[in-house]
């Protein structure tokens, strides 16, 4: 052993006083990221117009007819009936012309990663939620009309005792918005530890 050798006890190993010392791990400062629980939403806002082309046709054929009769009534007899009839049924015709906007302009829907928020009324508002881990199943609708359209209806299923059964209609591109609400669904009820899931 030479003098620039570190000493050795009896077994031959090297004293730990001699061996350098590992520097201590140092404490991570930053914050901890929170839990990725963001709401994402898919689709916010009414239904679209053309998503009801055929009650939209029924009534605008009931509207016209309604103002066609003063003006029909005129060709035939020569004159105007009274005023207080055609004022009415000018009204009722643009009425009937309008009804397919206020049925669809009341609805409105927000569809996000955590739950179904289902808003009915004009004047007065209902607001009813239906969070996805409650869904038991969901399907997906889409007419002859409603692929030229591009809008289809998405039904879903739950167990929720005051939205058993709620119809998302005039929903534009459907499609992929129902293949992100059925991963969505199940990912959900797979954290709350649902063991049911029928899911088509």
């Amino acid at each position: 052993m030479t003098m620039s050798d570190p000493p050795r006890n009896v077994a031959g190993a090297t004293p730990a006083s001699s061996i350098p010392a590992q520097a201590a791990p140092v404490a991570d400062d930053r914050p901890h990221r929170p839990a990725d629980d963001t709401e994402k939403v898919y689709y916010e806002g009414s239904p679209m117009i053309r998503g009801e082309v055929g009650s939209m046709v029924l009534w605008t054929l009931v509207g016209l007819a309604l103002i066609s009769v003063p003006i029909l009534y005129r060709v035939f007899h020569g004159s105007w009936p009274h005023w207080i009839v055609a004022l009415v049924l000018f009204a009722l015709g643009v009425l009937f012309l309008l009804i397919p906007v206020i049925v669809v302009k009341q609805l409105r829907y927000r569809i996000s990663n955590y739950r179904i928020d289902y808003e009915k009324g004009l004047l007065g508002k209902k607001i009813e939620t239906l969070e996805l881990w409650h869904v038991d199943d969901i399907e997906f609708e889409q007419s002859f009309f409603d692929r030229i359209m591009g809008v289809g209806k998405i039904i879903v299923f739950s167990n929720d005792k005051t939205t058993p059964k709620l119809e998302l209609k005039g929903l534009p591109n459907p499609r992929p918005l129902f293949e992100s609400l059925k991963q969505r669904v199940i990912a959900v009820k797979r954290q709350r530890g649902v063991i049911k899931m029928d899911i088509g």
